[in-house]
């Protein structure tokens, strides 16, 4: 798989970086257009409303990509996996599938912790239409584990994560919307973790271990 994580570091950032801004750019426009329905007048309740569900959109996919793709502290830093658990869930409350969240509460590695916020939005792109999302932390004070299962309609492994799983390196470059797996197997290796899929016609199972 050498040949896979080829990217270069400033491409790998770069990528990122357009990853975080499509995911904010939705919501802040959104409340531009209700600052612009305040300025219009007539329209107060609608506009804080607006507003108010905006600001928190933008707030939670900002906190949840500060731990799942920025720096989160110094090298070697540990992160509570409380902390992540609390940004899943105000990011899922905004999204499409609904997320359960189970296991104990413990400091890992950073690079543990990222993949398993990673690991998240491969499963919600497994179930595009909405479901639900369980994930389970085990063995987290002695070899962690991660076990997230999805299901929903019509649910199917995303197409690049699963290409790239698989070794092969993609046909086309990657780009804004294919970095996150990418970067979700990079994070794998780094932590010392294997990715395995195991899928069926109701359900996809990814477990990091």
């Amino acid at each position: 798989m050498s040949e896979l994580f080829s990217l270069t570091a400033p491409d790998l950032a770069a990528l990122l970086c357009s990853r975080v801004c499509h995911d904010i750019i939705s919501p802040v426009g959104a409340l531009n257009n209700g600052l612009e329905l305040l300025d219009e007048g007539g329209a107060d309740e609608d506009a804080m409303n607006l507003i108010r569900a905006s600001a928190r959109t933008a707030s939670a996919r900002l906190q949840f990509a500060r731990i799942a793709f920025g720096a989160a502290g110094s090298a070697g830093m540990q992160i509570d996996t409380g902390d992540a658990e609390n940004v899943a869930t105000a990011y899922f409350r905004n999204e499409k599938p609904v997320l359960e969240w189970s296991g104990p509460r413990a400091l890992l590695p950073k690079n543990k912790v990222k993949l398993l916020l990673n690991l998240l939005l491969i499963g919600s792109g497994a179930i595009p239409r909405g479901g639900k999302l369980h994930m389970t932390l085990s063995d987290v004070e002695t070899s962690p584990k991660f076990t997230l299962v999805a299901t929903g309609p019509m649910v199917r492994v995303p197409p690049k994560f699963l290409e790239m799983h698989s070794g092969s390196r993609p046909e086309e470059p990657i780009d804004a919307h294919s970095v996150q797996p990418y970067y979700t197997l990079l994070l794998a290796r780094e932590a010392g973790m294997t990715i395995s899929i195991h899928a069926s016609a109701d359900e996809i199972t990814l477990l990091a271990a």
